[in-house]
């Protein structure tokens, strides 16, 4: 995954009549952007106190690539630190997107915290690799790393999940996975969270009042389910909103910007949190637009967002 600088971005299609092969061919195109040095005016530049590197995590049945980004060493500091916190993030855009372009989040935290950030580049690509597979991504690359805590370099005590949009459904259902699981997390963080893909998913009136304004939402969103939730699949198992039991999970963070049409789903996870017995806290940002986290350059509140994150984080994680 090289990148580059001197990248044109595609010109937004109409997300309501692509064809799959039409989205292929405008998701490679756009990620080649979003990952090139020519987006970072938009996406933010890195921290340059942390390092950043793809790698790739041997799970069952497959290699799948992660964006990894460490505090760097400091003078007469070893190059491989251990015992740091650990987060795993999930990067939105649903089947455009990639970890690339939160680099200017994921690195701040890194360098910041310090901490072991793993982005998690996910499988919703194309019809055949649906919702399903991006929720085992998540889940998978969780239980890899705390179960190879020492060879990464990091305290499987101290960990929390991350994830932005898309992102955060993925991340919310790695949550609700690890407490079965017995997995303590620390912490989760849900940025502009989708919660639900039922048929119901667009009966929020946020969803009505932003479906076409500022950006697409409601074709968007229509064509994620209907290409990541095929016929045959349960979708209220992959609806952290109508998860049966919503007690005992890790302390969350929901930042809600309120210009975006998914800002109730945001509003009523946390509800359903705090009404469980789990710990949350809900910040809006009054103004922001969806992916403001990500668009530092265009987004005046993304700022004041990554510091609440960092600040929720650092407690969380404090050993």
């Amino acid at each position: 995954m090289n990148e580059t600088t001197a990248v044109q971005r595609p010109p937004e299609p109409d997300f309501s009549a692509m064809t799959t092969e039409e989205l292929i061919t405008y998701r490679t195109a756009e990620n080649r952007w979003r990952a090139s040095g020519a987006a970072r005016a938009f996406l933010g530049e890195p921290d340059p106190g942390a390092t950043i590197e793809w790698q790739d995590i041997t799970l069952p049945g497959r290699d799948l690539p992660v964006r990894v980004y460490r505090p760097a060493p400091g003078e007469g500091e070893s190059a491989t630190p251990t015992g740091l916190p650990l987060v795993v993030h999930v990067h939105g855009g649903s089947f455009v997107g990639t970890a690339a372009q939160c680099d200017w989040t994921n690195s701040h935290l890194a360098a910041r915290l310090p901490a072991l950030v793993v982005s998690v580049e996910h499988r919703l690509v194309a019809p055949d690799s649906p919702l399903a597979h991006a929720a085992d991504d998540g889940w998978d690359v969780l239980r890899h790393l705390v179960e190879h805590a020492a060879r990464w370099g990091i305290d499987p005590t101290r960990t929390a999940v991350f994830g932005e949009s898309f992102g955060a459904l993925v991340s919310a259902l790695t949550a609700i996975r690890a407490r079965e699981a017995g997995l303590r997390l620390q912490a989760q963080v849900l940025v502009n969270p989708v919660v639900e893909v039922t048929g119901t998913m667009y009966d929020h009136p946020s969803v009505t009042e932003y479906a076409y304004s500022p950006s697409p939402a409601l074709p968007l969103l229509r064509m994620l389910r209907r290409l990541a939730v095929p016929p045959g699949t349960d979708a209220r198992a992959f609806s952290p909103l109508y998860a049966d039991d919503l007690g005992g999970l890790a302390p969350a963070l929901l930042v809600v910007p309120t210009q975006d049409a998914l800002a109730d789903h945001g509003r009523r996870y946390a509800e359903r949190l705090r009404a469980a017995g789990t710990s949350v806290r809900i910040t809006e940002y009054p103004g922001a637009r969806h992916a403001f986290l990500t668009l530092p350059g265009l987004e005046p509140q993304a700022e004041a967002a990554q510091a609440e994150i960092l600040a929720f984080l650092r407690t969380a994680l404090e050993g």
